[in-house]
């Protein structure tokens, strides 16, 4: 693996994605990496709005740090994985647990999805 220019985190406004957004902005200090966030609408997150979760992380990023933002729907780990390429990211850092209807059956589903098909590494925080 390379240098780390650009990391891609994807949001839903779980407690685990919180966590990912955190180390996302400690590693990108770091490496002198921009970060994307990308939230991926769903039924499953219908009640949290993007622009709530995207407001709450603004609030913490440093200046010295670029970062954007993207709003996506359908597939969650396809919409992830295709964020990834159209933006060139270097890696991916996300939660490892987000929203679940059935919490027993859905855990990490996303995450274990991205990690067995993303091109690129992928950091799981939990």
């Amino acid at each position: 693996m390379g240098k780390i220019q650009k990391i891609l985190v994807p949001v839903d406004g779980s407690v685990n994605g919180c966590k990912a957004v955190d180390e996302a902005i400690f590693f990108a200090q770091k490496c002198q990496a921009d970060l994307d966030f990308v939230y991926v609408a769903s039924n499953i997150n219908k009640d949290i709005p993007s622009h709530i979760v995207f407001d709450r992380i603004w609030e913490k990023i440093p200046e010295e740090i670029k970062a954007s933002k993207h709003v996506e729907t359908g597939n969650i780990p396809k919409a992830i994985i295709r964020v990834a390429g159209q933006e060139h990211s270097d890696m991916i850092i996300m939660g490892s647990r987000g929203l679940g209807l059935f919490k027993g059956a859905l855990i990490g589903s996303v995450s274990q999805k991205v990690i067995e098909e993303s091109p690129i590494p992928v950091m799981v925080i939990k």
